[in-house]
Parts: structure tokens; C-alpha cells; sequence
């Protein structure tokens, strides 16, 4: 699990974008956890290798 923060860095993707990409609904990556948006590694890296383009 990664915070928004620890995301942006790992895939060098912008805070902003970053916040665009958890706003897709039924996304997959995205965990809840009361308000605080966690995002699921393994399944991050995978969007990313699916979209080339974000």
C-alpha cells in the first residue's frame, strides 16, 4: 500500500494527475480507508503497464 504521496514518487506521476487517477470510479487500485485514499502497488503498476498514456 502506498499513500498518494509515496505513489507520486514511486511512478514520478504528479500529485495532481495523481488525484485525477483515484477519482475514476471503480477503480482498481484504490483503497479506502475512512476518508484517506491507499493505493494497492501491485495493481498500480499493472495500470500503468497497461496505459500508455495517462
Amino acid at each position: 500500500m502506498l499513500t498518494k504521496e509515496e505513489a507520486a514518487a514511486y511512478s514520478h506521476i504528479g500529485i495532481n494527475k495523481l488525484e485525477e487517477l483515484l477519482k475514476i470510479p471503480n477503480d482498481p487500485f484504490v483503497l479506502y480507508v475512512g476518508k484517506k485514499k491507499l493505493i494497492k502497488r501491485a495493481e498500480f503498476e499493472r495500470y500503468l503497464l497497461e496505459n500508455v498514456e495517462i
